[in-house]
């Protein structure tokens, strides 16, 4: 599995990777690489929208999981997506870091024992600022946050109730749990620390093409997104810091 001493990290997959998203940012396993791996590291990926899992007695050889976003609903009883709740409750068990993004933040929500659904505002796209909690744990409070930070938004679903136990680590007007954490190992993003303009726009137009959102609110999320810019290096950070042990 790897040489001694290694750090090794799992890539839960849980969207389909577009020929447009392989050609430019090398699939979701590039796009997810520039943000989070760092040199001496060992990442897997496994796509796991299409049954492919980590075996169990592999598990205890990662230092942390990542759980990416996808166009599924998080509350919906897909095979992969029930076989991907019981992992991460074994994960939870094992008390493994695990990084949830966007749809892997209603997953890991769900699993704890949250409840996960369609916002009631409808879709949240574009370049949004978010409120950091006054209050945070003292492992978060360590970064010295600013009070918002922007990034990437592109959902319609969020986290309804938090999981017991669990704490707000952001929220917007728009979402009440745009961060959350569970104890020391659990970290949750509704945004996409990941996205960058192109990838955003990409996206966009995927949903566009499904039928899934008005065509003219979501040009008009485009403009609006072209005016603002994340902050790419506060949230890379801040995963970062969360998934390598450094907080």
């Amino acid at each position: 599995m790897g040489e001694v001493g290694e750090k090794r990290y799992a890539l839960l997959m849980c969207g389909e990777d577009s020929e447009y998203l392989v050609k430019m940012h090398g699939g979701c396993y590039g796009i997810f690489g520039r943000v989070l791996a760092e040199e001496g590291e060992k990442w897997d990926l496994y796509k796991v929208v299409q049954g492919h899992f980590p075996e169990h007695h592999h598990l205890s050889l990662y230092d942390g999981f990542v759980i990416t976003g996808s166009c599924y609903d998080a509350h919906a009883n897909d095979p992969w997506i029930l076989d991907l709740l019981q992992l991460v409750n074994k994960l939870d068990s094992m008390h493994k870091k695990i990084l949830g993004i966007c749809f892997g933040h209603q997953i890991v929500g769900r699993a704890l024992g949250g409840k996960v659904g369609r916002s009631p505002k409808g879709w949240d796209i574009g370049v949004k600022a978010i409120n950091m909690s006054s209050s945070l744990p003292l492992s978060f409070s360590s970064l010295n946050l600013p009070s918002k930070i922007s990034i990437y938004k592109c959902h319609r679903d969020e986290i309804l109730e938090l999981p017991p136990k669990a704490e707000v680590i952001a929220w917007s007007e728009m979402c009440g749990v745009e961060m959350f954490s569970y104890g020391d190992h659990i970290f949750g993003i509704q945004g996409h620390p990941e996205f960058t303009h192109d990838i955003l726009l990409h996206f966009i137009d995927r949903i566009i093409t499904r039928n899934l959102v008005q065509e003219a609110f979501a040009l008009d999320a485009k403009e609006k997104a072209a005016l603002v810019e994340p902050d790419k290096e506060i949230l890379k950070r801040l995963c970062v810091n969360f998934l390598k042990g450094r907080l």
